[in-house]
């Protein structure tokens, strides 16, 4: 572990590198896994977004490509915008004075340009496995004396189904590679896919840093989900300066964008489907304050760095605790104070659960109630339960539509159910319709 960025044994153009781009202090991550990797050791490396992983495989395999002159490095990355990003920070410390060329190669970007760039041989690819793979199988890429990987975003990757380009691209590489693996969170298929392919890895796991929650204050709201374009809107009205609103799906940020512009917000949408030159206009109209909601899928969670939004809705709970993490860390960057509001609608307990149990250390995670109509089932004897059964044969504890023991409404009789239309909800033997209802017994409403 280091303390200072000048106590590596880096090659002094690298060195100058860092000092003029102000390189001081390393994070954790870098701090624990840069020293084991310029060893040539493999590295599993477990730390949540935003805190220096790519500087932490950019340093060692800058310095690995220095010290050699035929050999190749590979950067995967599971987004185009993660894999510019990156590619940045690879030419800013290549600079002028390193003799290192590299080449991006993501989806949605011009195939001949893409062409072109390889035809100079650069030894630094970075890019998403689908397009690393259409060069593969174009023959325009040669993986034989690529010595040096990196997997970032590994469970992102896996997410997105690229397991298989992924297998493909490291069977095409040479087998004594080294290999670096980073990820926000270690599920089953990253360690499976880590035995399968590192060699005695040194592990590593940084704790996620709440510390910048308390620069976010986090609301949440529990809502019907039939109301939450409403509420968005209301919530829109009553807060100033920029926003990230999150969904589920690809087809559901265009709809809520439409729904967005068509109340006069100013209003762009960003997923996964989208072109790679759109996708980067977006992103840089919304750096620019082109417009104020920026709509987005988990696309966005990861890397993007806008350091002026100042808030973030989540429309949708995500479905795992580390990404809302991810997703309210769009706010509060840079020192600077944000909100987060999350919609939690019906279908999303589980998740609001267990994001509650990672950000609070006191939280204790309810226990599951039994299903009443699995009990009683709200059968033949007090109606079918489902809308109407009551507190003893499957409805709730006001009787809903159904009456409190054998399932009918406050029309149809608190006892034997049967509402005024005509058995629903009521039972076979007790409801009836209007024309055929049984009188209801002495004492009921």
């Amino acid at each position: 572990m280091i303390q200072k960025f000048n106590e590596l044994e880096l090659p002094q153009a690298l060195q100058d590198s860092l000092a003029r781009l102000e390189f001081i202090d390393p994070t954790p991550v870098q701090a624990h896994s840069i020293p084991h990797a310029l060893r040539g050791e493999d590295v599993i490396a477990s730390a949540q977004t935003g805190t220096g992983k790519t500087l932490a495989f950019v340093l060692p395999m800058l310095a690995k490509m220095m010290n050699t002159t035929e050999q190749k490095a590979i950067i995967l990355m599971p987004t185009r915008e993660l894999a510019i990003q990156v590619a940045t920070v690879v030419n800013q410390l290549i600079g002028k004075n390193i003799e290192l060329s590299s080449a991006t190669l993501i989806g949605g970007d011009s195939m001949s340009k893409q062409l072109k760039a390889l035809k100079r041989s650069p030894r630094i690819i970075v890019g998403t496995p689908g397009r690393i793979n259409d060069h593969l199988d174009r023959r325009s890429l040669k993986l034989g004396n690529a010595t040096f990987l990196v997997l970032d975003e590994t469970d992102r990757m896996l997410d997105m189904g690229f397991g298989i380009q992924i297998d493909t691209i490291i069977e095409r590489m040479d087998p004594y590679r080294q290999t670096l693996m980073f990820s926000a969170t270690m599920p089953k298929g990253i360690v499976k896919l880590a035995d399968k392919y590192l060699k005695t890895p040194q592990r590593i796991e940084i704790e996620t840093d709440k510390s910048n929650l308390d620069r976010i204050s986090q609301d949440f709201m529990h809502v019907n989900e039939n109301d939450k374009l409403q509420i968005l809107l209301n919530e829109l009205e009553s807060r100033e300066g920029s926003v990230v609103l999150f969904v589920k799906t690809k087809r559901k940020v265009e709809k809520i964008a439409k729904e967005l512009a068509r109340e006069n917000h100013k209003v762009s949408y960003i997923h996964g489907d989208l072109k790679q030159g759109k996708r980067e206009s977006v992103i840089k109209r919304f750096r620019d304050s082109k417009f104020r909601v920026m709509v987005a899928t988990d696309v966005a969670a990861r890397g993007l760095d806008v350091p002026h939004v100042e808030h973030v809705i989540n429309f949708d709970l995500p479905q795992a605790a580390e990404d809302y993490i991810h997703r309210i860390g769009r706010t509060g960057r840079a020192g600077a104070t944000g909100s987060s509001l999350s919609l939690v609608s019906g279908e999303d307990r589980r998740y609001y659960n267990e994001i509650q149990e990672l950000i609070d250390p006191d939280f204790v995670m309810p226990k599951r109630k039994p299903n009443p109509r699995k009990r009683s089932g709200g059968g033949n004897r007090g109606g079918n339960g489902g809308n109407g059964g009551g507190k003893r044969f499957g409805g709730n504890k006001e009787g809903g539509r159904g009456g409190k023991r054998f399932g009918g409404n406050k029309e149809g009789g608190n006892r034997f159910g049967g509402n005024k239309e005509g058995g629903r909800d009521g039972g076979k033997r007790f409801s009836g319709n209007k024309s055929k209802r049984k009188p209801a017994p002495r004492g009921s409403k």
